[in-house]
């Protein structure tokens, strides 16, 4: 019995080839923007999950933040239409309608006729902000416009992830892409804590030089929104316009009366105080709450 033909070099490799590719993970789909109009990212698996119906409120029923709502409408709607727009950090308060502005602002804008359901929201989670320039690789050649959304974004000492965020945001060779937009919240402005700040100062060989490069992260929005607690007529007008769109029929003097008491026992005044406000007092009621998601 003859030996066995040796297998050529190129077969071999080939084989090799075949086997390691029957091993690798399958690619994700190909992601179907005509699925929803928003999504969110995950980072594990490289694809976009489609939600279905987005948590959201009407941007008419966002009171006391006027100016900022005035600014960050505009400049979405100029992303919208394809012209220069800025990057948005807004910051400050808790609760008093950050994440809820930007996704007002999105569905607005998403149903004016010239823009029809064009602009994508894509959720990105603070935990995957690495990767954040994977899925803008993934965005750019998309016939869309989409704004990336990172809610209650800050970092902490030891944490480089931000790093990341620089590149996609500005500094990359690539930079960030012509239909990508980025907008984040925080109750940070310079998205790091205070103290942290300090500490690195003070053990810096050059003070000032250890935390400039993370400090100068903020620098790459060119549009900082600075969320303030509510005045108590702002609180109430919060109130008064969700018990209005909901049609919860309640004495004047006493709705004010015990939603003052709901702020108090809360110890703030703001937007999230009056909104769980409105869910308590729609339960004693016996009334559902529709959704402004549409």
């Amino acid at each position: 019995m003859s030996p066995p033909t040796p297998k050529s070099p190129d077969a071999l490799l080939k084989r090799i080839a075949d086997a390691l590719d029957r091993l690798a993970p399958a690619s994700p789909p190909a992601p179907n923007f005509d699925a929803a109009e928003a999504f969110i990212w995950r980072a594990d698996s490289g694809a976009l999950a489609p939600v279905a119906r987005v948590n959201r409120v009407d941007l008419s029923l966002l009171r006391g933040i006027d100016r900022v709502r005035d600014l960050l409408v505009e400049n979405t709607r100029r992303f919208a239409r394809a012209l220069p727009a800025n990057n948005a950090l807004l910051w400050g308060a808790r609760g008093m309608g950050k994440s809820s502005l930007v996704k007002a602002a999105h569905a607005a804008i998403n149903r004016e006729p010239d823009v029809a359901l064009r602009l994508k929201l894509v959720e990105i989670h603070r935990e995957d902000i690495e990767g954040l320039p994977a899925l803008m690789s993934l965005l750019r050649e998309a016939p869309y416009r989409f704004i990336v959304f990172c809610d209650d974004l800050s970092f902490d000492a030891g944490d480089t992830s931000y790093k990341s965020l620089k590149a996609a945001l500005e500094g990359g060779v690539e930079g960030r892409p012509a239909n990508v937009l980025f907008y984040a919240t925080s109750n940070r402005r310079h998205l790091m804590q205070r103290d942290m700040m300090e500490n690195e100062r003070g053990s810096a060989i050059i003070p000032g030089e250890a935390v400039e490069e993370k400090v100068s992260l903020s620098d790459r929005f060119g549009l900082w929104l600075g969320f303030h607690h509510c005045s108590q007529d702002d609180y109430l007008a919060m109130v008064m316009g969700y018990a209005k769109h909901y049609r919860l029929d309640a004495h004047l003097a006493e709705l004010e009366a015990e939603a003052l008491e709901w702020a108090t026992t809360r110890g703030a005044r703001s937007g999230r105080a009056a909104w769980q406000f409105i869910q308590d007092l729609a339960g004693r009621l016996g009334k559902p709450l529709e959704t402004a998601a549409n």
